[in-house]
Order: C-alpha cells, then sequence, then structure tokens
C-alpha cells in the first residue's frame, strides 16, 4: 500500500481527485474516495524554458495551494500517477508517493 501526497491550486483540486479517484486511488476497504486534504502556501521560482501555469519566469511566486493525501494500491500507482500528471495544471507537479508497512 502506498499513501499519494500532492499539491494543487484550488482550481484544479476537485478534477485532480476525480482522475485519480477514477484510476484507483483512495480506497480503504469498503471506502471509496478516500483523502485528507488541507490549504497552505506553496512557493517556486520558475527558470530558463519554464511556461508557468501560475507566475513568471524568474520571479519568486507564492501561491495559495492544497495538500492533498490518499491511499494507493501498488497496482493502480503507475495509472494513478499518469492521471494526476494528465489532470493538474502544472509542469512539474510536486507528488511523492510513500510506502506504509501493514504490520
Amino acid at each position: 500500500m502506498l499513501k499519494l501526497i500532492y499539491y494543487v491550486p484550488e482550481s484544479h483540486l476537485e478534477t485532480t481527485k476525480t482522475a485519480i479517484f477514477q484510476a484507483g486511488a483512495g480506497g480503504i476497504g469498503d471506502y471509496r474516495e478516500c483523502a485528507w486534504q488541507v490549504k497552505g502556501i506553496g512557493q517556486f521560482k520558475p527558470i530558463n524554458q519554464a511556461t508557468p501555469f501560475i507566475g513568471e519566469v524568474g520571479k519568486l511566486e507564492c501561491v495559495e495551494e492544497w495538500r492533498v493525501e490518499t491511499i494507493v494500491n501498488e497496482h493502480s500507482a503507475l495509472a494513478v500517477k499518469q492521471a494526476l500528471q494528465h489532470s493538474h495544471p502544472y509542469e512539474e507537479p510536486a507528488f511523492e508517493f510513500i510506502q506504509i508497512i501493514d504490520i
């Protein structure tokens, strides 16, 4: 089992969740579309040939984003990653998978 954590602007919060749930994320026992989310402030500075969704090349940008956490079965991880990348507005979405050990 894996935990997926990603960051997304509010404009694409529901779109990304729908996409990853359709790809197999968010299932825990008899429950579906499970997630935890909290709003925070992210920062980034686009450089070189970046074409940012938000902000300008060469300028530090701070933006409200949602941190979303959900569960993913290992066999669904690639499909979930692809769904996230296709539904996310950023060129380089920040996300990670963390392995969860069931004891």
